[in-house]
């Protein structure tokens, strides 16, 4: 934990990129609609396969102890942390009146940074310690060989050509760790959504102002090609985890049917591994068959659990926040492992309001796991959104801070876990929970670091 005498100096680039810190200008923050200086217990040290970024047209924002707020003429720099860290605090930046507005920023998450004794300090804090998006050690022509040796195997899988361009071409860690043998293995299924995300990664109308991080998928495998790529795992994993619902594709629940299939036969065939699905929970009847089939986990993902903020953001077509919940329900009804995706951001999700909307949700259906992802957004957009959204209700509201929210989360409901990767739930002890006794529902243990399959 980072010492509470630490107060990083601003941090900012020059014309040519050549990033400084400032002799006097301390770190700020951005939490919502508050700047602010971060808060000791929120700071880390820059992780490592973290990446900084310039943010053009925005001014770096620092603060003078005796002045107060003071911007630069120097462009800003932003901070992308490694998977395992939620951002707590996002970039602080000015804008100058007579400057045109500069373009949205690309799909990342952009922590705020500051440098002190030699290193670089970010507003983050680390949830999960496993290993699984870690690649420093790992030579990428390991990689380069187990994608050519997959198409190889399979040469007329359209999925493993998918998977294996996604590992040498985007760089994409599910896909890269499926090259080489290790823990989850994604299998991208739908082409279709019943959501407008103003944030979806694989989708971007020309007027967003933003292109989508990744392509999404252009035709529907079929069961046998997804059975082949899950047989495949397992044969080389140490405890497989299939995923469906990647950054890729649209909404798997759309298509049920193919995946169902897919599974029904994996289990039939002997198949052990976890076999999760990650979706926005927005067909109740399709997690009852997934369900029936065979899968063992749900991640559902929500930027919030208040209807005016969750509409804004996923703008769903077919479907509501209400439908979601009952997806949530029908999944605790079938004993699978519930983990939501809480897309968290700063000042936004961190309210009282949106505590006690999140904490209803997990108490009423015993949710096991929060997944605390970073929402990747420009900032100024997504304040944006939750801003009109919420104006009716009293707006944002002060934030209580990630650490304090996490606190009060795990004292509601102490089952609870806290973590960023869908884990391998076949493979978990397990134990009876005393606070959920009287519904006779069993909790899994907190998660250890995984071991290393590298």
């Amino acid at each position: 934990m980072a010492s509470k005498r630490i107060q990083p100096k601003l941090v900012f680039a020059d014309a040519k990129g050549n990033i400084y810190d400032h002799p006097d200008l301390l770190m700020l923050c951005r939490r919502g609609g508050e700047f602010t200086l971060p808060r000791p217990d929120e700071l880390t040290p820059l992780p490592e396969e973290s990446r900084l970024y310039l943010l053009p047209g925005r001014h770096a924002l620092g603060y003078d102890p005796d002045e107060g707020m003071e911007a630069m003429d120097e462009t800003a720099v932003a901070a992308f942390v490694c998977p395992g860290y939620t951002v707590t605090g996002v970039a602080a930046w000015a804008y100058m009146e007579d400057e045109e507005p500069p373009q949205v920023l690309p799909m990342f998450s952009y922590a705020a940074v500051g440098y002190a004794n030699g290193r670089f300090y970010v507003a983050a804090k680390q949830v999960d310690t496993d290993r699984r998006q870690e690649f420093a050690n790992i030579p990428d022509h390991r990689i380069v060989q187990g994608a050519q040796a997959l198409m190889k195997k399979y040469p007329d899988n359209r999925l493993v050509r998918h998977l294996a361009g996604c590992a040498l071409e985007s760089c994409c860690p599910a896909a890269r760790n499926l090259a080489i043998g290790r823990f989850e293995a994604p299998l991208p299924t739908s082409r279709r959504c019943n959501a407008r995300c103003i944030g979806c990664i694989s989708l971007q109308d020309e007027a967003s102002g933003f292109p989508a991080t990744q392509n999404r998928l252009d035709f529907t495998p079929t069961p046998d090609e997804i059975l082949q790529i899950m047989q495949h795992h397992d044969s080389r994993a140490k405890k497989p985890i299939h995923s469906f619902g990647q950054g890729c594709e649209g909404e798997p629940l759309t298509e049920a049917d193919i995946i169902a299939e897919a599974v029904r036969r994996y289990r039939e065939a002997g198949g052990v591994g976890t076999v999760n699905v990650n979706s926005n929970g927005s067909l109740p009847d399709a997690v009852d068959k997934l369900a029936e089939a065979g899968i063992d986990s749900i991640r559902v993902s929500m930027n919030s659990v208040r209807p005016a903020l969750y509409h804004a953001y996923y703008r769903p077509r077919g479907y509501t926040l209400d439908d979601v919940k009952e997806s949530i329900a029908r999944a605790r009804k079938h004993g699978l492992f519930i983990s939501l995706n809480f897309l968290f951001f700063p000042g936004v999700s961190d309210t009282e309001d949106e505590y006690e909307a999140l904490g209803d949700l997990v108490e009423q259906n015993h949710v096991d796991l929060i997944q605390m992802r970073n929402l990747n957004i420009d900032p100024e957009l997504y304040v944006g959104v939750a801003h009109e959204a919420l104006e009716e209700t009293g707006g944002l509201g002060p934030s209580m801070g990630f650490i304090n929210f996490r606190k009060r989360l795990k004292k509601r409901c102490p089952w609870l876990e806290l973590g960023y990767f869908n884990p391998d739930v076949r493979n978990r002890p397990v134990r009876k929970d005393d606070e959920a006794a009287e519904d006779d529902l069993d909790a899994a243990e907190p998660k250890g670091k995984e071991p290393d399959e590298s």
